[in-house]
C-alpha cells in the first residue's frame, strides 16, 4: 500500500482550501471541486488499498466490517470543528470510489447567500409546498437551510426535517426542530412525513422528492395545513409541475393536477454561476409564486404558458431565469458572455440585454 495518504488530513486540507466536493478513484490522484470546476490535485495516485482504507476509515461503525462488499451507500461523516461532510461511496468498475460533499457547520443568510430578497417572504407561508430545484451542486441544500434556519429564528414552530441522510445541523432557537434520518430514526421518507403528522408539526423539510409516493406525503402533508419545503433535480418551474405530474399513472394525473394547483405556492429554480473577474459564484434563479393565473395554467395542462408570466419582470415576486442572468450582468457581477453560456435560450437572453421584453428596463434601472 503506498504511503502517505490520509483521508482525514486530505478533507481537512479540501474544506480550508474552499473546494466543496472530493473525488477518489482508483488509479487517478484525488480531485476537487472548487467554484464549480472540478481540478486534478498533486497528490500521489490512489491505490485499491488507499480507497479501501479511506473508505473503512470513516464509514459508519454500524456498516465498517462489511462496507467493501457493499455496492452504493450513502452516510455522513463529520471532523468536528472541520466541516460534515456527505459521502456516497460507490463501485466503478469493480474498484471503491468515494465522492464527497462538504457541508458546513454554518448556515448562511438568505442575504450571505445574495438570493432575491422575495425569498424572505416565503418564511411567512404558513401552508402549502415550496420546491427549490436545480442540478447537483446548484446549491439547492444550503438554500433550504438558510429558509429553515430562518423560520427557526424568526418563529416559535415545530420543524420537522425528513432526511437521507440529515445534512445541515439546526439548534433550535425560536423553534423545535426535529431531525429525522432515514434507515436511523425512521423507514423511509413517506413513512417519516406519515408519522410526522402526528407530531404537531407547522414545518415539514424533505431532503427530496424522488417518487409518487413521496409527492403524494407531500401533498397530503400540504392539504392538512403545513408547509412543506423539499428539492427536485429539474431546471425550472415548468419542468417542476411537469415531473411531478408525470410522477404519477395517467389515470389519476387529473386528480393531481387539481391538488397541486391547491397546494403549490412557489419554486425556486437556481444555478450557481461564476464570475472570472470576481473568482466565485453567485445564484441565479427562475422565481414562480403561484398565482390564480398559474393555478388554472396548471389545472388545465397548459403550463407552458407560465413561462410568458415569468418574462414579464412588472409582476411583483416574479423572475425568469434568464431575467436573473441578465441582472447579474447589469449589475456587473457577472459577464454578460458568462451569462448568454448559462442561458438556456440565448436568443431571448440577448432580448433582453437589448430591453425588448416589457418590463425589462424597469427591472435593471436604478
Amino acid at each position: 500500500m503506498s504511503e502517505g495518504f490520509d483521508i482525514i488530513q486530505f478533507l481537512k486540507s479540501a474544506v480550508a482550501s474552499g473546494a466543496s466536493d472530493e473525488h477518489l478513484k482508483v488509479g487517478y490522484v484525488p480531485f476537487v471541486r472548487k467554484n464549480g470546476f472540478i481540478k486534478r490535485t498533486n497528490m500521489q495516485t490512489l491505490t485499491v488499498d488507499d480507497l479501501s482504507k479511506a473508505v473503512v476509515d470513516i464509514a459508519p461503525q454500524s456498516v465498517k466490517d462489511k462496507i467493501l462488499s457493499m455496492m452504493d451507500l450513502d452516510f455522513v461523516y463529520e471532523i468536528p470543528d472541520c466541516s460534515r461532510f456527505r459521502v456516497n461511496y460507490n463501485r466503478q468498475s469493480g474498484m471503491p470510489g468515494l465522492v464527497i460533499r462538504n457541508i458546513s457547520y454554518t448556515i448562511p443568510t438568505l442575504k450571505e447567500l445574495e438570493l432575491p430578497d422575495v425569498l424572505n417572504e416565503i418564511v411567512n407561508y404558513q401552508n402549502g409546498i415550496v420546491l427549490v430545484t436545480g442540478p447537483t451542486g446548484s446549491g439547492k441544500s444550503t438554500t433550504i437551510a438558510s429558509l429553515i434556519n430562518q423560520i427557526n429564528l424568526t418563529y416559535p414552530k415545530h420543524i420537522i426535517t425528513v432526511e437521507d441522510p440529515i445534512e445541515y445541523i439546526f439548534n433550535c432557537e425560536k423553534s423545535i426542530i426535529s431531525q429525522r434520518q432515514v434507515e436511523v430514526d425512521t423507514a423511509s421518507i413517506s413513512d417519516g412525513i406519515k408519522y410526522a403528522l402526528r407530531q404537531d408539526p407547522d414545518v415539514i423539510f424533505i431532503g427530496e422528492i424522488r417518487d409518487a409516493e413521496t409527492m403524494s406525503a407531500a401533498l397530503k402533508a400540504s392539504e392538512t395545513g403545513h408547509l412543506v419545503l423539499s428539492t427536485l433535480h429539474t431546471n425550472d418551474s415548468v419542468q417542476t409541475i411537469n415531473r411531478i405530474i408525470n410522477m404519477f399513472e395517467e389515470s389519476v394525473r387529473d386528480f393531481v393536477r387539481k391538488q397541486l394547483s391547491e397546494t403549490l405556492r412557489a419554486t425556486i429554480a437556481q444555478k450557481l454561476i461564476y464570475s472570472n473577474v470576481n473568482q466565485k459564484r453567485y445564484p441565479a434563479c427562475e422565481i414562480m409564486v403561484v398565482t390564480p393565473t398559474i393555478k388554472d395554467y396548471i389545472t388545465k395542462d397548459n403550463t407552458d404558458e407560465i413561462y410568458n408570466i415569468l418574462r414579464d419582470t412588472t409582476i411583483d415576486n416574479m423572475m425568469s431565469m434568464n431575467c436573473s442572468l441578465a441582472n447579474l450582468a447589469t449589475t456587473g457581477l457577472i459577464e454578460k458572455e458568462v451569462a448568454l453560456e448559462n442561458s438556456n435560450d440565448v436568443g431571448e437572453l440577448e432580448q433582453i440585454f437589448r430591453g425588448v421584453y416589457r418590463g425589462t428596463k424597469s427591472y435593471y434601472e436604478e
